[in-house]
């Protein structure tokens, strides 16, 4: 038996990195997935293939799995409304969606044309925003869903040359959240992820002398992309129904819970704030708890601290 025995999946970018061992997976556990891959590359400057989707749903079905592949880009609503028909058409429905499709442009924000910008919230948020707008009414009225959406670090903690990609990766936390809230009555669940794993994305930051390829080396063996894959399948599963609304990371064997933001000071001043005393005795008090702009290291790394607020 199998966590998703029974189960309809859909999975976007199920034709390399993370999305190809969801859909891999999850066929694995049981489901019957529908495997989404434009099939383009990692900047998403081509008009892509429906080779990659297919070769892994053709995989899932040698191994005697259940899959289908659909080679259409989830910046299209129209095209996403499609991929619910085609797992309604092919599999008689759906009860989840784990969505890691995903592009880079990165370039200093000084440096970012409009194009790059729109091109990765296209991708990532507007994408996200697609695939959940396109099923969630299937999911209230059968009273059962579950979304993995994947935010990033580049947005949780921020990341140099990557305004486009963060901004979006945040903008992806703050909806998931908001459909766990709006869904919890119709048992509809929404949870995101922050996965650190070795694919195309982490590939293309560009190797400055032999000492960084050879980290590389050991991260392509110790964060693999078949562990967040492994999590993100878990969390779409029947057993996992209780769990909604939070935001996960996963970097090699670590599963990190983030904390979400809240109040950590308050300044009060009955007779009403000026300029002056803001700077004079607002700020001085909140200061010590303000965050400084190191990144800090990966999620799990035990050879170094991690950053606290300064």
């Amino acid at each position: 038996m199998g966590a998703l025995d029974g189960r309809v999946v859909l999975v976007t970018g199920g034709g390399n990195g993370i999305g190809r061992d969801c859909a891999l997976i999850a066929a694995q556990e049981g489901a019957m997935v529908v495997v989404n891959d434009l099939g383009g590359g990692l900047k998403g400057e081509d008009e892509g293939s429906a080779g990659p989707a297919e070769a892994v749903a053709a995989e899932i079905r040698a191994a005697g799995g259940q899959a289908v592949s659909n080679s259409d880009s989830v910046t299209d609503l129209d095209a996403c409304y499609g991929m619910l028909e085609l797992a309604k058409k092919e599999f008689g429905g759906l009860h989840a969606v784990i969505n890691p499709a995903g592009i880079l442009r990165d370039v200093m924000f000084h440096k970012m044309t409009e194009a790059e910008w729109d091109a990765v919230i296209a991708v990532h948020m507007r994408g996200s925003f697609n695939v959940a707008r396109a099923t969630i009414e299937h999911f209230r009225d059968q009273n059962d869903g579950a979304y993995m959406f994947f935010t990033s670090t580049s947005g949780l903690f921020g990341n140099i040359g990557q305004a486009n990609y963060g901004a979006a990766k945040m903008g992806i936390a703050g909806l998931s959240r908001i459909i766990a809230m709006e869904g919890a009555r119709n048992n509809v669940r929404s949870n995101c992820l922050a996965p650190v794993a070795w694919t195309r994305m982490t590939q293309s930051v560009p190797v400055k002398d032999e000492a960084a390829a050879a980290r590389r080396a050991v991260m392509a063996e110790k964060i693999r992309p078949d562990q967040p894959a492994r999590f993100s399948v878990a969390m779409v599963a029947p057993a996992a129904a209780h769990v909604s609304g939070q935001i996960f990371g996963s970097s090699g064997e670590n599963i990190i819970l983030y904390s979400q933001p809240r109040p950590i000071e308050t300044c009060t001043k009955e007779e009403g704030w000026t300029v002056q005393s803001i700077l004079d005795e607002a700020v001085p008090q909140m200061a010590p708890k303000f965050f400084d702009l190191n990144r800090g290291p990966l999620p799990g790394n035990q050879n170094q601290q991690q950053k606290q607020p300064a």
